[in-house]
């Protein structure tokens, strides 16, 4: 048994390269993230996937805090009537509330992507 064959490995970027977590479930904030767009465009998105068919809206693009993102979340939870949580730069509201994240987003006076069918 002198020669060896790598089988299986941990190693490969499925990992966060600050925690060493998977990314899926890495807390750190989103600008640490590879694949994170700091361009200052709030994207809104209708997404079902994963959910059996329930649609949320997700919010990304914020470049804040974890604290200052729950707090946001709270606002918009209320705004929108619904249910809704945050991940590490993300929030996601039940439902299809798009239009009324969008609007709220535009009186702040920040630029705003809507997407998704």
């Amino acid at each position: 048994m002198s020669q060896s064959r790598l089988v299986y490995s941990t190693e490969g970027s499925n990992s966060c390269p600050r925690c060493g977590k998977s990314l899926r479930k890495c807390s750190c904030p989103e600008e640490q993230l590879p694949g994170s767009r700091p361009d200052g465009v709030i994207r809104i998105a209708r997404e079902t996937k994963g959910r059996k068919g329930a649609g949320v809206t997700l919010v990304t693009g914020l470049q804040l805090q974890a604290d200052e993102l729950k707090a946001l979340a709270k606002q918009l939870k209320a705004l929108c009537g619904s249910g809704g949580t945050t991940r590490p730069g993300v929030i996601e509201i039940q439902g299809d509330k798009r239009q009324q994240i969008a609007s709220f987003f535009e009186k702040r006076g920040d630029k705003v992507k809507i997407s998704g069918g």
